[in-house]
């Protein structure tokens, strides 16, 4: 990936967006992000191999901007409710975005086999913080895989919003941590 102006790289993120949003991934072209963001496609294709890897780092920073750092409550429930609260509002504004995408990856195993490939890195919210806090302050006996712990609440909240629906509020948020996540942190510290 050759580096971008971050002003040239922003307004090609920005419209790719734009255009998913619109217009959905199968109609979406390389030329019309190009156009939108008045860039030329040599420029897209120094960035990104093609639309999958833009349209996934599109999806990929645009959660993880909208999921904000979870502050320090005092207690891993509190921590992790403030997780799934986070995590449930950027998923519920990006609600259009995400159903029309749920299809599109289903239909296009390159774009889903890219998004697989980035998603293992990521520490929404800030996980692995509060585990560590967690640990400190002897509410965990020991550290947990804080990525396994991010996947279980990203897939919590997909679960809900796509086959439940929602509201994804703070009931949805308190049973999610008191049924689901609490007990198993407790369960993997001492497995």
């Amino acid at each position: 990936m050759a580096p971008l102006d971050p002003g040239r790289e922003k307004a090609i993120l920005d419209a790719t967006f734009d255009l998913l949003s619109e217009m959905g991934y199968d109609r979406m072209s390389v030329d019309q992000i190009a156009k939108r963001a008045k860039a030329s496609k040599a420029t897209i294709y120094r960035r990104w191999a093609g639309k999958p890897e833009l349209v996934v780092d599109v999806i990929c920073r645009r959660f993880d901007m909208d999921v904000p750092p979870v502050p320090d409550t005092g207690s891993l429930r509190g921590d992790l409710v403030e997780v799934v609260r986070g995590l449930s509002e950027a998923a519920e504004r990006k609600h259009g975005l995400i159903m029309g995408l749920s299809s599109t990856l289903v239909s296009h195993q390159e774009l889903a086999r890219t998004l697989r490939a980035h998603m293992p890195a990521r520490d929404l919210g800030g996980t692995r913080a509060l585990v560590e806090r967690a640990v400190a302050r002897g509410e965990l006996a020991a550290l947990v895989d804080t990525v396994r712990l991010s996947e279980l609440v990203e897939a919590l909240v997909w679960h809900r919003l796509i086959f439940v629906g929602p509201p994804l509020d703070d009931a949805f948020a308190a049973e999610s941590v008191d049924r689901v996540l609490l007990p198993l942190a407790h369960a993997w510290t001492t497995g």
